[in-house]
């Protein structure tokens, strides 16, 4: 099967999806889905437990929540979708956790994620979607027949690791994490001394929820320093991220990536480089950014992003296209 075919095929499903989506909610529903595409709601995102605009799971019924979620699954492969799911069902072992511990301050509900659509789906002009909720935020962008967005793509986990119970063990999101430790471990002490950029972890990943990536010029090892099985377990952990789209949207990203050439990618550490310890790290070439943060709950609770600082939420790719239409 041709790139070109599948990528018609992952539109194709995202539009069906959508429309079939929309199609489903009453008069009453819609008002609280839909938007305007240049809308500044589009914009805003967060990945905390907070209210949110668009429709929640808790205000669908089976049919219209099969059909949410069969949308979130044509921006996702396989694995990403099924680890959406297991985020949205940690809120229930999430809530217990808290209350044991006397910290309950939000509804821990895996009903609260929220469906929001922008423009007309299948439309030849811009439209798009989110799905976000606690430790999840998906967006989409489409313009006429091309998928021109897919960050910020943030997953997260609390816990990262499931410490009792029936899913006692379970890690989520354990191979970005474990990756990453390969690498750093791989370094010997010139190349650490360059990657570690700050002796503690910070609290959250740096971009936070910004709408536009801002940080400074790619700091820690770059690749060219690295050698032939470090720059291996880099290009995996990389995957780990481009790799939660869709394959034609992820080989995309990865020519992107290429041609501005690995070896200029950046490679960022804070905090101890063992197991078990706060830490962070991050990935930084060019437009390509990947923020990744292991520090609360005891390092037991996970933040990771994937950010395009020129072309989240479409950024670049709309201006352009406003600008051919002079409406600038």
């Amino acid at each position: 099967m041709s790139s070109a075919h599948m990528h018609d095929t992952t539109l194709e499903n995202m539009s069906i999806a959508a429309t079939d989506f929309l199609e489903s909610l009453s008069k009453d529903q819609k008002e609280k889905t839909r938007y305007e595409y240049l809308d500044g709601e589009r914009l805003f995102w967060y990945y905390p437990p907070i209210n949110r605009h668009g429709l929640p799971l808790r205000d669908m019924n089976e049919h219209q929540r099969s059909l949410a979620l069969n949308l979130m699954s044509t921006g996702l492969t396989e694995k990403s979708f099924e680890q959406a799911k297991k985020i949205i069902a940690l809120e229930s072992i999430l809530g217990p956790i808290e209350k044991e511990n006397g910290t309950t301050y939000f509804d821990r509900n895996p009903d609260l994620y929220y469906f929001t659509i922008f423009g007309n789906p299948g439309s030849l002009n811009p439209w798009g979607w989110r799905a976000e909720g606690h430790h999840i935020s998906l967006h989409y962008s489409i313009l006429s027949d091309q998928i021109i967005s897919m960050t910020p793509f943030f997953f997260g986990a609390n816990p990262a690791e499931v410490r009792h119970g029936e899913q006692n063990g379970l890690r989520i999101l354990s191979d970005r994490e474990d990756i990453a430790f390969d690498l750093i471990s791989e370094f010997d002490k010139s190349q650490l001394s360059k990657a570690v950029i700050y002796n503690k972890a910070p609290w959250d990943i740096l971009t936070y929820n910004s709408s536009k990536v801002s940080l400074p010029e790619e700091e820690g090892l770059p690749a060219s320093k690295m050698n032939s099985t470090q720059k291996k377990i880099l290009n995996k952990l990389i995957a780990e991220y481009i790799n939660q789209v869709p394959q034609t949207l992820s080989e995309r990203k990865l020519k992107e990536i290429t041609d501005f050439g690995i070896d200029n990618i950046h490679f960022a550490w804070a905090g101890p480089t063992t197991s078990g310890n706060e830490h962070y790290y991050r990935i930084h070439g060019g437009n390509f950014v990947v923020e990744f943060d292991n520090r609360q709950n005891g390092a037991n609770h996970i933040h990771s992003v994937w950010r395009d600082v020129s072309n989240d939420f479409a950024d670049d790719v709309i201006r352009k296209h406003l600008q051919e239409y002079h409406v600038l």
